[in-house]
């Protein structure tokens, strides 16, 4: 099913694993690429994955301490339906494509994202460009947590206006 992704599991469990993703085209993020640790529950695909950046990104949505996304669908409206291919097809696109800096997790990039959106656009290729280059994605990264204990949402400060549609598999 991932096939056309760079995946390593973690300490060699198969419900924890780190995926490569890339920068959508035509956005800021085009030529970036970001390890994505995933957490699969005893109970997947009846409960949500658990989905975090490893590497830096900056991003209104996206917690830059703990690499944790604001993403309603994930957080709150998953569905069975749902797989792993709509999380990296789909509803991680949808949030760098469409950031929403009204309701952020990171309140620095939301700010700057409003003032100043030219010093944000280079900003964010510049972080880019720091943290996410090709050829670091599987190197272990400085002070990559393995042990699972991050919490991949913060629902006190991600509102249920964020929703990403998303499409079910055929």
């Amino acid at each position: 099913m991932m096939n056309d992704y760079v995946v390593e599991t973690i300490n060699d469990i198969l419900n924890e694993f780190i995926v490569g993703f890339h920068g959508p085209k035509e956005s800021l993020y085009e030529g970036g690429v970001w390890k994505i640790r995933v957490e699969l529950p005893d109970a997947y695909p009846y409960k949500s994955p658990s989905i975090r950046f490893v590497n830096k990104i900056l991003h209104p949505n996206v917690d830059e301490t703990s690499g944790s996304v604001c993403l309603d669908v994930i957080n709150q409206s998953w569905s069975p339906m749902f797989d792993l291919l709509n999380i990296f097809e789909v509803f991680l696109l949808q949030l760098l494509l469409y950031p929403n800096p009204s309701h952020p997790l990171n309140r620095d990039a939301a700010s700057l994202m409003m003032k100043d959106r030219k010093q944000y656009d280079q900003k964010v290729k510049e972080f880019c460009e720091l943290y996410a280059k090709k050829e670091d994605i599987m190197k272990p990264t400085a002070g990559e947590e393995t042990d699972g204990d991050e919490d991949v949402t913060d629902e006190e400060t991600c509102s249920s206006d964020d929703e990403i549609d998303g499409r079910a598999d055929p």
